[in-house]
This record gives C-alpha cells, structure tokens and sequence, in this order.
C-alpha cells in the first residue's frame, strides 16, 4: 500500500532539492530520516518535515509501523513562480523571479527492487 504526502509552494527553487531527492529513493524510512537530518540544506529540511508527515499520515490513517516503510518516490517539481523587480539605476527595472517547489514523497510497505 502506497502512502503519499505533499508539501506545496515551498520557498525554494525546485533544482537545488532534486538532488537530495534522489539520494532518498530506495532506502528504509529511519535511513532516509538520519540521512536527511545531518545535511545542512535548506532543502533537507523541506523533504524531512514532509517524510515525517509521510510516516504519520501511514501511522494514523494505514495503521501501518514505520519500521516497515521504504521511500518509493520523492519528486520535487517547479511551483508557480513569483514576480518581482529589483530598482535599477536611472529609473530602470531588473525582473526577479521567486521560484517556488512542490515536494512530493510516497512510502510503501514492500522492498523496492533497484533498477541498473
């Protein structure tokens, strides 16, 4: 049974959390919580709020343990983006793009097979 948690408009580029991302497909839920706690990113705090809305989502509305969760897919995808400007010199504008992130994580209760 597959178990999905979103966390969206998040407050960063969508590119700078893809490769955390990547790094936690495949792995039990307690690797991937260690693995995610000890980096120092902006985005490693993102993905592990929503991995531990994941595992409490299984928790509460599967009735399933943590301890036999594994991370099936994490995909951080581009949000809408905001527009703003920057005042340049001599009355001219500088467009600003604030980029926002949807993250995307989805547990199972079986073992992932690695694809090479």
């Amino acid at each position: 049974m597959d178990i999905v948690a979103t966390m969206k408009y998040a407050r960063m580029s969508a590119s700078k959390g893809r490769h955390l991302a990547r790094l936690l497909r495949g792995l039990r839920v307690s690797e991937a919580l260690k693995l995610v706690s000890f980096k120092d990113r902006k985005s490693a705090v993102l993905i592990c709020k929503t991995l531990k809305t994941a595992v409490a989502n299984a928790a509460n509305n599967a009735k399933m343990s943590a301890d036999d969760l594994w991370v099936k897919e994490t995909v951080i995808n581009e949000g809408p983006r905001m527009k703003r400007i920057w005042h340049g010199s001599k009355g001219s504008a500088i467009p600003v793009l604030k980029r926002t992130c949807h993250v995307r994580i989805v547990l199972t209760d079986g073992k992932i097979e690695e694809k090479s």
